[in-house]
């Protein structure tokens, strides 16, 4: 509704590709308001957030490294707050410790987080009654692929994970990739029973084996955004599903969802697909 407090959003990694997306996005949305924008990085420090978004008129909020401070202005504002984290996986565990802290409600782009600084931080989550929302990919479009995914695996016994992305990506397989494999090995079946005995001559030739004899094959090289395949095989059939980004701007109609729904949350939520 048009006389609703907006929602106050901190962006975390605000100078990094998704980030400056993310800016955009909330700097045109109607019912938000950006409040905040962090970096660590030296070089953009008190940039307009605005203008290196490429927005055509400046936001008047300047970048920051000061997390914290601005975590605590968020949490003074009328509406409950929301950080929306693109930052790195080293980082990323305390940066969603602190939000939940200042009861702020993250919304988490970052992988690389293990199974079990998910299950402390949902634990955590719980206790504070704050919605968090940790999406490995903010893509409708690869919703739809697992699903498919999903589908295909009680017809096919053989299948291999292959994720493509650009060389700047820190972790490997990406979280989108593991997330995939972790929704086919819930299908309560083995998959690849091999027919030889597989011999690698160099280490990592099968790529990584995610569970339930799925492997994860990762590759890293400039030109690529996001890609992956999800590759089926029979006797006499290979099965493929592909989904390609082109474009960071597709994730953002993701993005914004995540950021409205958090807000009717109270614990943790792993997956896209749990909010559609």
């Amino acid at each position: 509704m048009a006389n609703q407090t907006p929602i106050p959003v901190v962006v975390n990694g605000a100078a990094g590709k998704m980030g400056r997306e993310v800016i955009k996005a909330v700097a045109q949305a109607p019912d938000m308001n950006l409040v905040g924008a962090i970096d660590r990085s030296p070089e953009y420090q008190d940039q307009d957030a605005g203008e290196l978004a490429g927005l055509s008129e400046p936001l008047e909020i300047p970048i920051t490294n000061q997390l914290e401070a601005m975590l605590a202005f968020a949490s003074g504002e009328k509406q409950p707050g929301v950080m929306v984290d693109f930052t790195h996986p080293d980082s990323v565990y305390d940066n969603i410790r602190s939000a939940i802290a200042y009861g702020i409600r993250p919304v988490i782009g970052t992988t690389g987080l293990s199974p079990a600084q998910i299950q402390d931080l949902a634990e955590f989550a719980e206790k504070a009654s704050t919605g968090c929302l940790i999406i490995p990919n903010f893509s409708i479009g690869m919703v739809l692929l697992q699903q498919a995914a999903v589908v295909a695996s009680q017809y096919f016994d053989h299948v291999e994970i292959i994720e493509l992305h650009h060389n700047q990506k820190a972790d490997a397989p990406s979280g989108t990739a593991i997330q995939t494999a972790q929704m086919l090995t819930e299908m309560g079946k083995t998959f690849n029973c091999a027919s030889v005995e597989e011999i690698e001559k160099l280490p990592g030739a099968r790529g990584s084996l995610a569970g339930e004899g799925i492997r994860i094959h990762s590759v890293r090289l400039p030109g690529l955004i996001a890609h992956q395949e999800v590759m089926f095989g029979a006797p006499g059939q290979i099965y493929t599903l592909r989904h390609d980004t082109s474009d960071r701007g597709c994730y953002m109609p993701g993005v914004l969802l995540a950021i409205r729904k958090v807000l009717q949350l109270k614990s943790l939520v792993y997956g896209l697909e749990k909010i559609l």
